[in-house]
């Protein structure tokens, strides 16, 4: 039988490395490309999967942000104006602080939900139930 001590080294090993902060939370950069007078998205919806929400409410946030008409044709994103990487990048930093990380605990794993026409923003890891602005 094992003694309390080699029992605690034994689980130390094979515990999982720890990752530092939120570096298991990768925000992809906006990929994309003009085409005249309009810019064209190629990996939104993935964006909007990698955190958790639907495209369709990631991309009418950014068409109010950016106030610039938008749609999705074929799997892209047309703009009907130029707007840079850079600014769309920071609306994108702008939404996922306002309606996926929790304002509570700091972490990404929430539901966005709604309830009697109320959206709320819900922590999977705190359990926080917050109400959020509609779009």
């Amino acid at each position: 039988m094992m003694s309390y001590e080699e029992l605690l080294k034994k689980a130390e090993k094979e515990l999982p490395e720890l990752s530092a902060g939120n570096d298991r939370f990768v925000l992809e950069k906006i990929k994309g490309h003009l085409e005249g007078n309009k810019t064209v998205l190629v990996n939104l919806k993935k964006i909007a999967k990698d955190i958790g929400r639907e495209e369709n409410h990631l991309l009418k946030y950014l068409l109010r942000e950016l106030a610039a008409p938008g749609k999705i044709f074929g799997g892209r994103v047309i703009l009907g104006t130029k707007i840079s990487a850079a600014i769309i990048n920071k609306k994108i930093k702008k939404y996922v602080s306002e309606f996926v990380f929790c304002s509570e605990c700091g972490k990404p794993e929430t539901l966005l939900l709604e309830e009697k026409g109320v959206s709320y923003l819900r922590c999977q890891a705190c359990g926080v139930k917050k109400p959020v602005k509609k779009i």
